[in-house]
């Protein structure tokens, strides 16, 4: 399985790099999986300047070509978001806007983090927009409360619960990918 995991989170001191770093690595390590890894904060796309709807898939920018090839590429997404005034962020709203039909069919696991909710009101704000995509949910989501609890000196450190939760994402995606014939 190819999967994309986006670090949806831009903001100095963010909780956002640590989290994505756990998803990654873990992912990884569960085999048989590609991990391409991209962290808005150093992967920037302009707010909105391609001057076409992206459903026509006319990009005028190299560099939304090369974000359109890499969602092509993942068989599945994991969306890593933090909860901003109940509602996900706005790098996240605009790297999935950029593009239109690449997110069609994609299983999409959230990992989604913030204080007491753990980032639940962020997914609840996002699930229209990957319904309106076509996107493939996942019934459950890994929700990690008190993020800041859980970071020592810049690395996440997951509780079992989160190790639990993240492991039966990942098998859900893979699961959800059709396999690959290589007759």
């Amino acid at each position: 399985m190819r999967l994309l995991v986006l670090i949806a989170s831009t903001r100095v001191g963010r909780a956002g790099g640590a989290v994505g770093a756990w998803v990654a690595e873990t992912a990884r390590q569960a085999g048989a999986v590609e991990v391409d890894a991209v962290d808005l904060a150093s992967f920037v796309l302009p707010m909105m300047e391609e001057p076409n709807h992206p459903r026509l898939k006319a990009y005028t920018s190299e560099l939304t070509w090369a974000w359109s090839r890499r969602v092509e590429a993942a068989d599945a997404v994991v969306f890593v978001l933090p909860e901003y005034n109940h509602s996900y962020s706005a790098p996240l709203k605009n790297a999935i806007d950029h593009l239109h039909g690449e997110w069609a069919g994609k299983p999409v696991g959230l990992v989604s983090y913030g204080g007491l909710s753990g980032g639940s009101r962020a997914v609840v704000a996002l699930q229209p927009v990957m319904v309106n995509l076509g996107m493939r949910m996942l019934a459950a989501n890994v929700e990690i409360a008190w993020v800041s609890e859980h970071i020592v000196d810049g690395v996440f450190m997951p509780s079992e619960r989160h190790d639990r939760a993240l492991a039966a994402e990942l098998a859900s995606l893979a699961a959800l990918v059709p396999a690959v014939d290589v007759a």
